[in-house]
């Protein structure tokens, strides 16, 4: 079973100083049948106390106060996780969307797993499914294998073309992006055939063979088996999710999983710096440091969340 250490520091700086800094966290990462928690430590400016729940989607979810006036902010994670190693290519299953369908009448959790977005371009995206995959006739695993085969092949992996904001159509349009791209147009696709399917941050690993996004944050989708529960698959790297995936959190969408998001009082500009290196047992240390200047000020009063929401939610999805 593979033995990962990661470091994940997330720092804002300000030219001036802010207060009431009110934040929320998803960096405690899951525990459950596919990896193990060996150790888990997080330290944040002025150790403020840290509240924590399971949000609706079960993750373990942290908030916090830092009321003081500051000019930095920093989130230091640091994980030890030893993740399962079982091949998943030796556990597909029979099901079939039919075998969903009679669940999903009376699960409302999974029936808005199982509800894709409204898009110009459904038609031409159902015709695209159709032509990879027979729909009436095929196993879930089977479905989805192939909408990631399908994404893997024809979409073109491509840093700084998307933001956060980018739709499914525009990335349809240009056939081009990064991991959470990938990662939105699957679940269109899985949710267009009847199958509940959730965004998962988290991180990738490293790999002999190599993988796109290694030693740093990454975006993956989970879809949902009857008797067998979620299983992820990865469109970036055309592969089930296996020991070098370490998954944080799940949502419908990227923006109900994201590291970390805040608010806080004044008016100052504001540089964002997220650092993640991954060290396999072996001692090899693969590392990413992304930053972004924020040129707008962020004013008393305006909407929670926005300017750091945004930037931050670019930063952490965009490998």
């Amino acid at each position: 079973m593979p033995l990962f250490k990661i470091h994940h520091i997330t720092k804002y700086e300000y030219d001036k100083p802010v207060k009431e800094s009110i934040n929320q966290i998803r960096l405690m990462p899951a525990d459950d049948e596919h990896q193990q928690i060996v150790s888990f430590e997080l330290k944040i400016t002025g150790s403020p106390e840290v509240e924590t729940f399971l949000d609706y989607y079960g993750n373990t979810t942290g908030e916090f106060n830092l009321l003081q006036p500051h000019t930095e902010l920093v989130m230091d994670g640091r994980l030890v996780v030893r993740t399962s190693n079982d091949d998943p290519m030796n556990h597909l299953h029979t099901a079939t969307p039919a075998d969903l369908s009679g669940l999903l009448k009376n699960d409302i959790f999974l029936q808005g797993l199982a509800e894709p977005e409204r898009i110009e371009r459904e038609a031409e995206l159902r015709t695209i499914l159709a032509g990879i995959v027979e729909i009436g006739a095929s196993t879930v695993d089977e479905i989805a294998l192939a909408a990631t085969a399908y994404i893997f092949r024809n979409f073109k992996y491509k840093k700084g073309i998307t933001t956060v904001e980018t739709t499914v159509d525009e990335i349809l349009d240009h056939h081009s992006g990064v991991c959470q791209d990938f990662a939105h147009v699957l679940l269109q696709m899985l949710r267009m055939a009847g199958i509940p399917a959730r965004y998962v941050s988290g991180y990738i690993c490293p790999n002999k063979s190599g993988m796109r996004g290694e030693g740093a944050t990454h975006a993956w989708v989970e879809y949902y088996l009857p008797g067998a529960g979620w299983k992820g698959i990865d469109p970036t790297n055309n592969v089930l999710t296996a020991g070098n995936h370490v998954k944080l959190a799940v949502g419908k969408n990227f923006d109900e999983c994201t590291p970390a998001k805040g608010t806080f009082k004044g008016i100052a500009k504001q540089r964002l710096s997220v650092y993640v290196s991954v060290g396999y047992e072996d001692g090899h240390v693969f590392e990413e440091i992304n930053r972004v200047n924020m040129q707008t000020h962020k004013k008393e009063g305006t909407e929670p969340w926005q300017d750091d929401y945004l930037a931050q939610l670019q930063q952490q999805q965009q490998q």
